[in-house]
């Protein structure tokens, strides 16, 4: 699967979001963070041999509806639904496996 290079501005609204069908890979931070920077390499590693997921990097900040309607508090703050329903979530991932782990089987061959 081909990761999302760069963050959203223009964020979807949380309607939106719930109404998506299939995985989905909700990424919130900012270019400028570092945590958020180190976080891409191990986030490409993990999406990589999966096929099905989309990904979506969304810009996040204070006044930012669509992170606050999922109480993101820290960047970057990963998380995985299907069909509108959260399955997992990972914040500040230290390496590919909390990613793996968190994204478990789905988008596996």
């Amino acid at each position: 699967m081909n990761m999302t290079e760069h963050y959203v501005q223009n964020e979807p609204s949380r309607t939106e979001v719930d109404a998506m069908q299939g995985p989905l890979l909700l990424e919130f931070g900012t270019a400028w963070c570092g945590h958020c920077r180190a976080a891409q390499p191990l986030l490409a590693k993990a999406l990589a041999e999966r096929s099905g997921i989309c990904h979506l990097k969304i810009e996040d900040g204070p006044g930012r509806p669509l992170g606050r309607s999922f109480r993101v508090k820290l960047w970057p703050t990963l998380i995985l639904l299907k069909n509108g329903q959260e399955l997992a979530r990972v914040v500040r991932p230290l390496n590919e496996q909390a990613i793996e782990q968190a994204l478990g089987e789905t988008g596996k061959g």
